[in-house]
């Protein structure tokens, strides 16, 4: 009957939601740090020839807020799988030096699977392993230093709870897949010779260029360097010859580098210092020329400003003072008034800092007045 042929057809459809659902409810309720990879990136990697169980390697840079994932090929190089954005990353660009001081730490950290947090508060998290051997052999402290979600940080690189979701997973199917630790390299900027020409006066500068040669073993041979400490410095890629390293002591006499790689490291440094000369001159040649229009304009406002007091009347004329500014200093101008973060406040011309004259040649000639009745009788002749 027709009719019953509709009530049949309405009960499979009904059966089918419900198992639907069923599912659906089964899936939500899976816990988070035991999802599965998005396809889309699955999709990506296998694009990429990469095994999605293959290991992972994690460098980020702070000025831009970057945060990469890089992924080891099938022919054992690894290559860029996805750049994520730093929700929030805290203090400045420099390392972490003690507890308290809300830096975002800089260097090479290791990160092993019991440093992975699944009940994490921020969503999903990882300690990257901070304080190092470096920064112990430096005395700097802290602790609990993460790659965590919920985008809110005090020393930690946050991200957002999805982003911080995808970075779990792929280290989690790392670890299945044998890798036994994986490196994350903390980088206060891209390393390229114009970012170190540009900031090339920050007392830093020794620290990254430590950064840098890191940096460029990896960007030469397309694989996560291998990390050593001795004598309170990073050393890359090193044969000891069985020596062992200690962060705080000299580091041993037989430590080489191979000879190929450290040919086509100084090879890839010697371009870049070029860059960096050439960078830099270009900079400072950039930097005189607004300091010399800093000054002349500086002058020009002086000027313009006394002479519209002139053109007002000489009552009306007060001399104005501008900060004193060496030429090529153009941070000591004052900015509309206000003077540059640092800089002392503006200080009255020497030249009208000296001793006034006895009369005021822009003042009104004096008016003769009359003598009283009363002078007069003071200067009368007795009689």
């Amino acid at each position: 009957m027709p009719g019953s042929a509709f009530f049949s057809r309405l009960r499979k459809a009904l059966l089918f939601l419900a198992v639907g659902l069923a599912l659906a409810a089964c899936q939500d309720a899976t816990p988070k740090h035991l999802k599965p990879l998005p396809a889309k990136l699955k999709a990506k990697m296998e694009q990429l020839n990469m095994d999605p169980k293959a290991p992972v390697y994690i460098r980020s840079f702070k000025e831009t807020s970057e945060f990469e994932v890089w992924k080891q090929r099938r022919d054992g190089t690894y290559g860029l799988l996805k750049t994520y954005d730093i929700c929030k990353w805290s203090g400045k660009l420099g390392p972490k030096v003690r507890e308290g001081d809300r830096q975002a730490p800089e260097g090479f950290y290791t990160v092993k699977p019991g440093q992975m947090n699944p009940n994490s508060k921020y969503y999903l998290s990882f300690n990257i392993g901070f304080p190092n051997a470096y920064d112990t052999a430096w005395n700097r402290t802290g602790n609990s230093l993460m790659v965590h979600g919920a985008c809110s940080s005090a020393g930690c690189y946050s991200m957002t709870d999805e982003s911080a979701g995808e970075i779990y997973w792929l280290a989690r199917d790392a670890f299945i897949g044998g890798q036994r630790s994986f490196e994350v390299h903390l980088y206060p900027f891209r390393m390229t010779a114009e970012n170190m020409a540009k900031h090339r006066n920050d007392p830093n500068m020794p620290f990254w260029q430590m950064l840098k040669d890191g940096n460029d073993h990896f960007e030469v041979t397309r694989k996560p360097p291998v990390v050593g400490v001795c004598d309170r410095r990073y050393v890359f890629d090193v044969d000891t010859g069985g020596a062992a390293l200690n962060a705080s002591a000299a580091c041993p006499a037989s430590m080489r580098v191979p000879e190929w790689l450290d040919a086509a490291v100084k090879a890839k440094q010697s371009k870049d210092q070029q860059i960096f000369l050439a960078t830099a001159a270009r900079l400072d040649s950039q930097g005189q020329a607004v300091a010399s229009r800093s000054v002349t304009d500086a002058a020009a406002r002086q000027a313009s400003v006394e002479a519209e007091a002139m053109a007002s009347g000489p009552a009306a004329y007060t001399p104005v003072a501008f900060p004193a500014t060496a030429a090529g200093n153009a941070a000591a101008l004052a900015i509309d008034g206000v003077p540059a973060p640092d800089m002392p406040l503006p200080v009255p011309s020497p030249i009208r800092m000296t001793a006034e004259p006895a009369g005021d040649a822009y003042a009104p000639a004096p008016v003769a007045k009359k003598p009283s009745f009363w002078d007069k009788f003071k200067k009368r002749e007795p009689s």
